[in-house]
């Protein structure tokens, strides 16, 4: 075996490792999120494959669910733009909560913020990919049961997220919660910048392409 396959077997295998960890975190999450940053338990690459998996279980989601829980109207359906909320919103809350965390003595780097927020996500992928399945099983009168471990999952995950900010930025429950709530309001500031950004990009362009065609029509 050369070394250069050694290598990448031994990269492969701790890919594996860290990302098996993850199901450690989600039920261990004070040890096992202080592990996953300090101790180097976790991966990036683990995290983005966690990422990953989230966008397949919304894709899995809106296309194998039964029509009594998900009836997406085909015609208006766009799957790339289905995916990209996702992508960004998860984007802008790991850099918010790193700028903010920055000016409130927190100790989290951006990359562990990343992969703690996507190590939270595992019970997402763990519950909501069987309840496709599961979708097709009940009946209407069944339904409760759907919606309760969908929000379930939802619920244990945003409590994982803190769980999370409390590990990597050594703070407390409280100032978890604050520092989420702040980050939450960055997150609508940068949204709001943004929109203003490209709203006056369009307004630029349409003002220059007034002047053009207005010394277009004098001059010619």
């Amino acid at each position: 075996m050369s070394i250069k396959s050694a290598f990448e077997k031994d990269k492969l295998i701790h890919l594996v490792k860290t990302l098996r960890y993850s199901l450690y975190v989600i039920f261990h999450p004070f040890d096992g999120f202080w592990d996953l940053t300090h101790e180097k338990r976790g991966s990036k690459g683990a995290a983005t494959i966690l990422l990953a998996l989230v966008l397949l279980t919304q894709v899995w989601t809106w296309t194998y669910s039964s029509f009594l829980f998900y009836w997406p109207q085909w015609e208006y359906f766009n799957l790339l733009m289905e995916i990209i909320p996702t992508v960004v919103l998860f984007s802008m809350w790991c850099i918010s909560n790193w700028s903010l965390t920055t000016l409130m003595d927190g100790k989290g780097k951006l990359g562990q913020i990343y992969m703690a927020t996507a190590y939270a996500m595992t019970p997402y992928i763990l519950i909501r990919m069987p309840l496709v399945l599961i979708s097709h099983l009940l009946t209407v009168e069944e339904s409760s049961y759907y919606y309760i471990f969908s929000n379930f999952a939802t619920i244990w995950c945003v409590l994982l997220v803190l769980c999370a900010m409390m590990m990597v930025h050594d703070y407390s429950l409280g100032k978890a919660v604050f520092s989420s709530i702040l980050t939450i309001v960055g997150m609508m500031i940068i949204i709001f910048l943004i929109v203003m950004f490209f709203s006056l990009i369009t307004q630029s362009f349409g003002y220059f392409i007034s002047l053009y065609k207005e010394v277009a029509f004098r001059l010619y």
